[in-house]
């Protein structure tokens, strides 16, 4: 994953936060897992700790809050899913690319019946975060170890209400997550109104995102866009958000005034002018 710059609280009341426990520190500094390291690292500016996984920082945990949100990405895709589904409904969820499972404890801390699955190909990883953090139990919350790709190749159909891809083999998501069969897949497991959610890394030129963008929105009939002016405008280097659904997403107002504010300010294009910032770009094809 890609990192944010800072946080902001989500406004929603935990439904069970003071009913968790405290669990000690966990131990700083590197630590070995199957594809490599991990590092832990104490955040004396936020509170909490950062997770970086060979190099990269994948996830932070604020164990005081679980609905805290450090990573910018993770606030817009956060925004999109509470204006979508209602607090107190059904909320199943997957999560492809575990890591810390940060907006994993963000869901489960503001959807009081939600049940979520994390895809983690690391092993490893996975059983140290389970160690290191206080995620919820199943069944709010299974880690399950295994390529993304194949366990999204595996699920039933129809029965997730979100899915959410941030899966990273360095800066890059690997190819067979990003294609239309892939997306097709995708649409599938997803119930109808469903969402579907991409962190999408990309350079300056915006060939990646642009692509992602036309593959999304081949599949779904309505996609939106999030991300900062600066990176919308070939600035710089980072994230884009990319949301598909076959409903409207309707009136965007709510959700742009919650990104104007939010401490890493980000514009939220709509389906029109989603597919026009994609212009030319073509489906990626396996």
């Amino acid at each position: 994953m890609l990192c944010g710059v800072s946080r902001r609280r989500d406004p929603r009341r935990a439904h069970d936060e003071q009913s968790r426990g405290t669990s000690p520190d966990p131990p700083p500094g590197v630590h070995r897992i199957d594809s490599g390291t991990c590092e832990l690292v104490a955040d004396r500016f936020s509170g909490g700790w950062m997770l970086l996984v060979n190099g990269v920082e994948s996830s932070h945990i604020d164990p005081d809050h679980p609905d805290a949100l450090e990573f910018e990405y993770m606030r817009w895709m956060a925004n999109l899913i509470h204006d979508r589904f209602p607090s107190d409904g059904r909320m199943r969820a997957v999560h492809l690319g575990g890591a810390g499972c940060a907006l994993a404890r963000h869901l489960d801390a503001t959807y009081p019946q939600a049940r979520q699955v994390a895809v983690e190909i690391d092993a490893e990883l996975a059983r140290l975060v389970r160690e290191w953090f206080d995620l919820p139990r199943a069944p709010r919350l299974r880690i399950r170890v295994g390529d993304a790709a194949q366990v999204t190749a595996e699920l039933t159909a129809h029965g997730r209400e979100v899915i959410v891809r941030d899966v990273f083999t360095g800066a890059v998501t690997p190819r067979p997550l990003i294609t239309r069969d892939f997306t097709r897949r995708v649409h599938d497991v997803l119930v109808p109104g469903g969402l579907y959610l991409v962190n999408c890394g990309d350079h300056r030129d915006l060939r990646l995102a642009r692509a992602e963008i036309a593959t999304i929105g081949s599949v779904f009939g309505e996609v939106v866009v999030v991300a900062d002016g600066a990176m919308l405008k070939g600035r710089r280097y980072g994230n884009v958000v990319i949301a598909g659904s076959d409903t409207p997403f309707g009136d965007l107002a709510t959700v742009a005034r919650l990104l104007r504010s939010d401490p890493m300010p980000a514009q939220i294009l709509d389906d029109a002018t989603a597919r026009r910032f994609a212009g030319s770009a073509t489906p990626i094809s396996d």
